[in-house]
């Protein structure tokens, strides 16, 4: 008898979209990348790892559960290349958590020599934790391989179905490395024995009619006229600004020109309708103010109408 779960799809459905051939049993299914990463505290805490260096700007919620487990999340700066490898290194930290596909909130792809850089770090006695984060959702570039497929012993790597089916699923999966796979499943079993079956079920079956690869370019064609919606507006009402990360994903980062902290403009946004998220919140580091925009949720229409209350707010406070 087939065993239940989602594990064997999930691993077929890696193998195809990400390059990445793991066995079913090597796969461990969570609620989401975030239990994920509470599941780690423990294993990584276990085998001496008392800090996790995260990228800068890099997301405030991830930097949160680590700090939840006691973990310190010391900075590494990101530029057009990706996390800054030297830098990596000065942290003395011994993992790191990456969005190496498209780098949350720049949407920076990491190039070919830092990927290099990392594998070279990593063989060393580093362990990175990739968060495949966005690598479905694609528009103007063929896809990147995942870090796991290039270095599995040195890679814990993370996905969900947040981003591509919904969040409440809370449907995620994990592939340690091996020698921290015992302690991962431990730790699953101990916090709720196991996701629930029915929507494991119900994915598998997504994935192995098929059904998941054709809602998947369903959204990248939604997901396309929403980004050129907002790119367009960006343009006629925020002239100046600089938008960062467009290639990919489901949200834009603007940067732009007035001294207006970005804290201030996200509030007067907030006041008109309009919600972000001020680029400092993920920050640790000092630099340039900006937004993080989505527009994944809200037709072409509304995000241009948005975009044009943003762009009336900035000149307001400006």
């Amino acid at each position: 008898m087939a065993p239940l779960g989602c594990g064997a799809p999930i691993a077929g459905w890696l193998a195809r979209s990400r390059g990445i051939r793991v066995e079913p049993e090597e796969v461990v299914v969570v609620a989401g990348t975030a239990q994920a990463l509470t599941l780690l505290h423990p294993v990584l805490r276990a085998d001496g790892i008392d800090a996790v260096a995260v990228e800068d700007p890099g997301s405030l919620g991830t930097r949160q559960h680590l700090r939840s487990g006691a973990l310190a999340t010391p900075p590494v700066p990101v530029d057009d290349s990706g996390v800054r490898v030297d830098a990596l290194g000065a942290t003395g930290a011994r993992a790191v958590l990456l969005t190496p596909a498209h780098q949350f909130p720049t949407g920076v792809v990491t190039s070919g020599e830092r990927r290099r850089e990392l594998l070279s770090w990593a063989r060393n006695g580093g362990l990175i934790l990739e968060d495949d984060y966005d690598a479905e959702h694609r528009y103007d570039r063929p896809p990147v391989p995942a870090l796991r497929a290039l270095l599995a012993d040195h890679v814990c790597y993370m996905g969900s179905v947040s981003k591509l089916l919904a969040p409440a699923l809370r449907i995620g999966w994990v592939i340690p490395p091996s020698r921290h796979r015992d302690a991962l499943i431990d730790a699953k079993r101990f916090t709720d024995l196991g996701n629930a079956v029915l929507p494991q079920l119900v994915l598998a079956r997504l994935m192995e009619s098929g059904d998941l690869e054709r809602h998947l370019r369903l959204l990248r064609g939604r997901h396309r006229r929403r980004r050129d919606a907002m790119i367009k507006a960006i343009t006629e009402h925020l002239p100046g600004a600089v938008v960062h990360g467009a290639a990919a994903g489901l949200h834009l980062t603007v940067t732009y020109t007035p001294e207006v902290p970005d804290t201030e403009l996200a509030t007067a946004a907030l006041a008109r309708g309009v919600k972000c998220q001020p680029l400092s919140w993920h920050r640790q580091l000092p630099g340039r103010p900006g937004l993080v925009l989505g527009y994944a949720a809200t037709p072409p229409g509304a995000v241009a109408e948005g975009v044009a209350l943003l762009g009336d707010a900035l000149r307001e406070l400006a």
